[in-house]
């Protein structure tokens, strides 16, 4: 591959731990970057959907990051999350981010003001030459009501340090497109489609189910490197119920639930996000137990 991937394998979307005032829990980001370090994870990803972004304050934001570089010590890659929907806004976070020492970005399309794909070409080469840093393209629709085209993938990844794309539009056709069109690191965004889209080249996930069983995430990818497909099939399948019941309500609330229920304490989400409904956790909790995470 002729650009260099940030990561291989399955990086986690690391939620950000809250305390009961619902200030962020720095210590917990401590105790989860040491715990990821030892399971398996390959990267984490701090700040993005599953971190909360849109309710962080900004110095929340890049506190967060900084204790995550400075915990990790060089062991993982810290990849910050730092996309806008204001291109201005978005050159500054990213480059405070570098400033804090994390080893690459992950820039979220801009959302509802959105832009036209000659906007996103423009937004993205704009970032690109501001931020000295590699940069992973997310396309996310279903958050932001704009899907990255194929075609404006393929423009991007002319962009020196744009290194990768995190494809979480469940379109699978979309994905083989642009494995066909251009050499891009390709990492799932969704927990049910990391065989496939390993399968047709992808180097990995960019993963909220890590937060739960992190060293089987990571073997889910790792055994389809070592070549023992099969391997890699049967753990895809074994957990689908779980991926699959961490988005019965709005990441990451059930993901948040999830470990809570798992003795983890990272806290509930802020508002406007609130807490499942007793019927969903009680449902979760099923799942959680079918896998021996609970008793």
């Amino acid at each position: 591959m002729s650009k260099q991937a940030l990561f291989t394998g399955a990086g986690v979307a690391l939620v950000t731990p809250m305390l009961p005032d619902g200030s962020i829990n720095y210590q917990k980001i401590e105790e989860l970057v040491d715990w990821h370090t030892a399971n398996g994870t390959d990267a984490i990803i701090m700040c993005g959907t599953t971190g909360e972004a849109p309710t962080l304050k900004m110095q929340e934001h890049l506190e967060a990051i900084k204790v995550a570089v400075d915990r990790a010590a060089g062991r993982l890659p810290i990849i910050a999350g730092t996309g806008s929907n204001d291109t201005d806004h978005c050159i500054n976070s990213c480059r405070e981010a570098k400033r804090l020492g994390a080893d690459g970005l992950l820039l979220v399309s801009p959302y509802y003001n959105k832009t036209s794909q000659r906007g996103l070409i423009a937004h993205y080469t704009a970032v690109a030459a501001s931020a000295d840093l590699p940069m992973i393209l997310y396309n996310v629709p279903s958050r932001t009501g704009l899907n990255i085209a194929p075609e404006t993938v393929a423009t991007l990844a002319k962009v020196d340090n744009v290194v990768g794309l995190k494809q979480a539009n469940g379109d699978l056709s979309s994905v083989a497109k642009i494995a066909a069109m251009c050499d891009l690191p390709i990492y799932s965004g969704n927990d049910d489609q990391i065989v496939p889209i390993l399968s047709l080249g992808g180097l990995g996930v960019i993963s909220v189910l890590s937060n739960i069983i992190p060293r089987e995430t990571h073997d889910i990818c790792q055994t389809w490197f070592d070549g023992n497909v099969e391997e890699s099939k049967r753990l895809q399948l074994h957990y689908l119920d779980l991926a699959n019941g961490l988005f019965t309500d709005v990441n990451p609330i059930p993901v948040k639930a999830a470990m809570n229920l798992m003795g983890m304490d990272v806290g509930e989400c802020r508002l406007p996000l609130y807490p499942m409904e007793d019927k969903a956790l009680a449902a979760l909790e099923t799942i959680l137990r079918r896998h021996g995470l609970i008793r």
